[in-house]
């Protein structure tokens, strides 16, 4: 035999180890591992961790073989790889049907079990006796099978397996929304069953999906058929919400050790590297000891502290855990192969001396202990000094993962292995710089009129669709239905890939279906969808919001393509002109830059040999129907349809369409108008804002119809004798029969949607009616008349109308809920105080979400749909500035739309409904400028844009907060005071459609005695302008700290360290009384001080105070109660301390010393629903007159007893 070199003799002996430490444990039959012979549950993950060390080794064996029982050797190592990656593809297959299910439901009883009979891969627990949904575990088995098959293993061994691995691609690729019981099986850490969106399993998901996309599971011999495919919005979506949580773990775990493994191997899922090395840097500082790593803050597993009888913990019992966690030496394994790895030889020495020291001995190997322990004993030392007793080993030994990671780690230390070799996907350099991304646009013009304008006015070339032939260009909806087939297999009874739209990232891809090109439109584009594309205005901002974000996440081969096609609506309504903002857009697009994206503008055949191509090779199988496919790549026809109420009111003699039921205005409220145009306010001088606008009540719009004016009409029709058939009917059908003959014979739009409102509610959606006496028609046809109407027209309130009786829903809008939730902000929809004010608490489907928008505005389907718009606008604000969101947790999407017409209210000077019908009417993109001038905090003013004015009525618009804007609002004002007949349509709004509703309206039919604006208030009796005017000069602008609170009342926003504060603050008192809810001090005991948790419960409480002024006050009486606390020399207060008792006394305080400085009654009267004085929602927080100050001594005074003579050199009296 032939003498062996010094590395074949160490890698025996590491082969001896890996035989007498893993392989031992290894089932002969199935091959899967258990962690001891007598309880036989194999678990997915842990498996996956223990083949590490048996994969390395056949590697090393291969690359150093010196005889050919080497080669034998090594051959024979990755036959135990591939039997056990093999057994646990059988032992999830066998679950398909799970898969099928939870593809849809995302709901834990239906997701794939975590563990496995070793010896029969059947189930070892039921679906509901154990938290099976463990996405990181599914995950990382994906990720190890694309790095195994890419070093050469044959794991996948037919279609039927490839079909099914394409569907555990589906099952993972919504980890980014999904809750899971994560990395210790835990979910929340009490472990009470609750799951969480946890940080570990989104980053394992995103490298599973990035590195097993268009691979071949067949390896160089496969075709194209076994081709995994991944699309590349997933992979993004999982980048952006891993890098916003990082590093936290999840809502009750503010850092985790298993984050190790996302941050380095085997995942790499992070590419920022200052958030790796913060990640590393928080485990740490916050979870490293003398013996390893604790998984998480107040870990109570195998501690000498918990009660092995039970699994749970009870609310307080954490507490109880903290600074005698146990430690795990698994997670130093991590941090020797980041070091091995990644160069950084410093830090992988350092660690391997220290697992040097803590491995066990036995019969001359050593092993990976799985955790070290506090001895009961000690655990009071060492909570005393944490660190400072000596630990003993406990749990399993050898612990598999650890063993083998460990010994993995060796075999790079010692340079039997590189990292690229377990590594051959090359997601280590996940790290490294990537080169500036360059969008390529191209616009097409639908027209070939639209060729001619671009080319006339900025002298640019474009093609028509024609032109671009033979590539195909469909829209985005298109390209998710070709994805349909993706995965399915009958066999199996899988279905293929949901139906999830693509965005931006899969539609800026050049396919390649069947030997056809096709290219597809943004779905942004599309408008079918919700009628925010109709706002060209908003397409643009859109448009640029996601050129950023497809810079920012583009990882595909080749330069992005992005086909904008001009259409019909983005001209002026004389149809002569492209609208501004298109132009402005596009010249920036041929300067190169557009909002800091680099765009090159061309052709397409200049684009296509660098662009992305992808191959849809699934599509190309015999399985796939051709005719199905043929139809789905069809591009869908235009429907025409006939507008029958255009036809019918065509047909009706100009005496009949008189309109009687619309709101009148006499010219006593002509003058009120003109006075309140010429007193539109400039923020300096405002009346009492809080009177003006009231928090409590629902809010509510005016209507466009006079109500008692229609129900006279209704009458007078019930009651006329030549309506024989009315006579005979009942009182419902009759009125609804009146109604509809009103609606027959009015050619008015705002009127016939007011109508259509009422008729639905009584009748609902499927009545069929007989305008003509012939045909009978669906209501739904009337609304989808009168939508388009309004959308020629641009008449937002109508449409908004329309949309809310069809139910028209934002596609994706989950997912601006998601971007929202997992970067720890919370969503409400409902109005404050009500019973359906509903808490989104986890990611949820488009459809459950859908359902609670519905139920949670169920008394006003117009808010309804407004709301949606506002969350797909908070959605887009947090991907593109976060910072707008700092230091806010929970957005309630009722009081932010009370705000925001709150708003209005204020510098309309105007009562609430008529704020609300203001906010109606706005586009969508006025609509999310209030919104943003909102959350920054910016002054703004509203204004009619007398350019775009048109026969159909002014637009609303609005202008920013400088004074060379203000100056322009004032000078709009004087020219709207001349012109008060074109500022409101008959509804009293701007924006309106007026008299033009189906039929054509001509600029002479305004009937200006149709205006309608509520009268200003009147002043208090005994008062005078001049005594108003000197209550409202106090050395500040008026109103400005009243509207400070209550906008970050109404966004919840709080001062830095806030929550943290409380919880310090808690653990000196035995609770906190706010607006008649207690915050116990006991939570400190179950709750960490950084935790997100803790947080959200001081927020539930805040969530019952309505106003959002007064919150605020609590909040900065909260603060002057933190900054008392935070003194050494106060110990505890021995009670529940009452916050709204303190606010009170304060605000008595304030109103004495207003009282003996001279202040006017008026000038301290009171808030009716918090008995606190409108003039002290008005104070700076600072100063000698500010809230701060009477707070301060509020507190001093009542809690004197409780406090030392001094407080921060401070004299409490």
């Amino acid at each position: 035999m032939r003498s062996r070199s010094n590395s074949g003799v160490k890698l025996d002996n590491y082969a001896k180890l890996v035989q007498k430490s893993i392989l031992k444990f290894q089932d002969p039959v199935t091959g899967l591992f258990s962690a001891s012979k007598e309880q036989p549950h194999a678990w997915v993950r842990d498996n996956v961790y223990s083949i590490q060390a048996i994969w390395g080794l056949a590697l090393a064996y291969k690359k150093q073989a010196d005889l050919d029982e080497d080669k034998a050797k090594a051959y024979e190592l990755e036959q135990n790889v591939v039997k056990c990656m093999r057994s646990l593809l059988l032992c999830m297959i066998r679950q398909a049907h799970k898969v099928e299910l939870f593809k849809a439901s995302q709901l834990p009883k239906d997701s794939l079990h975590a563990k496995y009979c070793r010896r029969t891969l059947g189930c070892v627990v039921g679906d509901d006796e154990w938290g099976h949904l463990q996405l990181d575990a599914t995950g990382l088995y994906l990720l190890m099978l694309a790095q195994m098959t890419a070093s050469g293993l044959k794991i996948i061994y037919n279609l039927d397996e490839v079909a099914f691995v394409q569907n555990l691609v589906f099952y993972i690729s919504m980890a980014y929304r999904t809750p899971d019981y994560g990395i210790w099986e835990r979910g929340d850490k009490t472990n009470h069953g609750v799951p969480e969106l946890n940080a570990s399993s989104v980053g394992m998901c995103k490298a599973a999906l990035e590195a097993i996309d268009e691979l071949n599971l067949f390896g160089p011999a496969g075709g194209p058929q076994s081709v995994i495919h991944v699309t590349p919005d997933e992979k993004a979506l999982c980048k952006v919400i891993l890098e916003s949580m990082l590093p936290r773990e999840s809502t009750s775990k503010e850092i985790d050790a298993g984050l190790l493994s996302v941050i380095s191997y085997p995942a790499f899922a992070v590419s920022d590297p200052a958030l790796v090395e913060l990640t590393k840097k928080v485990i740490v500082e916050k979870l490293q000891g003398r013996y390893g790593c604790s998984r998480f803050l107040r870990d109570g597993y195998k501690t000498a502290c918990e009660d092995p009888s039970r699994l749970h913990y009870e609310a307080a019992e954490l507490k109880v855990f903290e600074n005698v966690e146990c430690e795990w030496p698994v997670f130093w394994t991590f941090f020797i192969l980041d070091g091995l790895i990644h160069k950084n030889r410093a830090q992988a020495d350092e660690y391997m001396e220290a697992l040097d020291e803590l491995l066990i001995h036995e019969d001359g190997l050593r092993y990976v202990p799985e955790l070290f322990t506090v001895p009961k004993d000690k655990v009071e030392a060492e909570k005393a000094n944490p660190h400072s007793q000596d630990r003993t080993p406990t749990g399993k030994l050898p612990h598999l993962w650890g063993q083998s990671l460990y010994i993995l780690g060796k075999l790079i230390w010692e340079g039997y292995l590189d990292p690229g070799e377990i590594d051959p996907l090359n997601r280590r350099f996940a790290t490294h710089p990537k080169p500036d991304i360059v969008v390529q646009v191209v616009l097409m013009a639908e027209e070939k009129l639209f060729q001619t304008m671009l080319k006339e006015k900025l002298d640019l070339d474009v093609e028509t669709e024609a032109e671009l032939a033979p590539i195909q260009v469909r829209p985005a909806r298109t390209l998710s239905e070709a994805y349909s087939s993706l995965g399915r297999n009958k066999k199996l009874k899988l279905s293929g890939r949901p139906d999830y739209q693509l965005g931006i990232l899969g539609t800026c891809k050049v396919y390649r279906i069947r030997g056809d090109t096709y290219l597809f439109t943004p779905k942004i584009m599309d408008q079918r969808s919700f009628y925010v594309c109709l706002d060209t205005d908003m397409l643009i901002d859109m448009l640029v919001t996601e050129l950023q974000y497809l810079v920012s996440t583009w990882k595909s081969l080749g330069r992005p393509l992005l086909l904008v096609p001009v259409h019909r609506g983005m001209l002026t309504e004389d149809g002569n002109e492209f609208k501004p903002s298109l132009i402005t857009t596009v010249k920036k697009l041929q300067s190169g830059y557009l909002s800091g994206v680099r765009i090159v503008l061309g052709s397409l055949s200049k684009f296509l040999s660098t662009s992305c191509v992808t191959r849809l090779t699934f599509l190309d199988c015999e399985d796939v129907n051709s005719e199905e496919l043929r139809r789905k790549l069809t591009k869908p026809a235009s429907e025409l349809k006939s507008k029958r109420l255009r036809q019918l009111s065509e047909c009706v003699e100009d005496s009949e369409v008189k309109s009687s039921i619309s709101s009148p205005a006499t010219s006593e409220t002509k003058r009120q108008l003109s006075d309140t145009l010429t007193s539109l306010p400039n923020f300096k001088h405002k009346t009492n804002l809080t009177k003006k606008f009231d928090f409590g009540r629902k809010l509510t719009r005016q209507k466009s119809i006079d109500e008692s004016k229609l129900r006279q009409a209704v009458q007078e029709r019930k009651t006329n004798t030549e309506n024989v058939t009315l006579v005979n009917m009942s009182a419902l059908e009759a009125e609804s029969s009146a109604l509809l003959e009103i609606l027959r014979k009015t050619d008015r739009l705002y009127e016939q949607s007011e109508l259509l409102m009422k008729i639905c509610a009584e009748k609902g959606l499927d009545w069929k009616v007989k305008l003509d006496g012939k045909n009978e028609v669906k209501v739904t046809e009337l609304i989808e008349e009168i939508y388009n109407s309004a959308a020629d027209k641009l008449d937002w309130l109508v449409i908004r109308q329309m949309s809310s009786l069809t139910e028209k829903k934002v596609v994706g809008l989950s997912q601006s809920v998601t971007d929202l939730l997992v970067r720890q902000k919370q969503v409400t929809v409902g109005f404050p105080r009500t019973s359906q004010e509903i808490t989104i608490t986890r990611p949820v489907s488009d459809e459950e979400l859908h359902q609670m928008i519905s139920e949670a505005f169920s008394d006003d389907k117009e808010i309804s749909v407004l709301a949606q718009e506002i969350i797909m606008y908070l959605g887009m604000f947090i991907r593109s500035s976060p910072r707008l969101f700092n230091d806010l947790l929970r957005l309630r999407i009722g009081l932010i739309i009370q705000v925001m017409a709150s708003e209005l209210a204020l510098h309309f000077n105007c009562v609430g409904e008529v704020a609300t019908e203001y906010l109606m009417r706005l586009s969508p993109f006025e609509t999310k400028q209030v919104l943003f001038n909102i959350l920054s905090g910016k002054e703004f003013g509203m204004m009619r844009n007398v350019s775009r004015s048109t026969k159909y009525g002014g637009q609303l618009s609005v202008i920013g907060g400088s004074r060379r804007d203000r100056s322009l609002f004032d000078s709009i004002k004087i020219q709207l005071k001349h012109r008060s007949s074109g500022l409101l349509t008959p509804s009293g709004f701007p924006g309106g459609g007026g008299r033009g509703s189906i039929r054509n309206l001509s600029s002479s039919s305004f009937d200006t005695s149709e205006l309608l604006l509520a009268p200003p208030p009147s002043p208090k009796p005994g008062s005078t302008a001049i005594d108003v005017d000197k209550s409202q000069s106090s050395g500040h602008k008026r109103g400005l700290w009243l509207r400070r609170r209550r906008i970050d009342g109404a966004m919840n926003r709080v001062p830095q360290n806030f929550y943290s504060r409380i919880w310090h603050l808690l653990e000196k008192c035995n609770g906190l009384i706010i607006g008649g809810h207690t915050i116990p001090g006991y939570l400190t005991k179950e709750m960490t001080a950084e935790e997100l948790k803790f947080a959200l419960h001081v927020e539930n409480v805040f969530n019952h105070i309505p106003q959002p002024e007064y919150r605020q006050l609590l909040v900065e009486t909260l603060i002057v109660l933190a900054m008392i606390s935070d003194s050494t020399k106060v110990h505890f207060l021995p009670q529940n301390i009452d916050v709204s008792h303190l606010l009170d006394f304060g605000n008595n305080l304030f109103i004495e010393k207003e009282i003996s400085d001279g202040g006017s009654e008026l000038l301290l009267q009171r808030d009716t629903n918090t008995k606190i004085c409108l003039e002290f929602y008005d104070c700076a927080p600072s100063g000698p007159h500010g809230t701060m100050t009477f707070i301060s001594s509020a507190v001093a005074r009542s809690l004197a007893h409780l406090l030392p003579a001094t407080v921060n050199d401070c004299l409490v009296s």
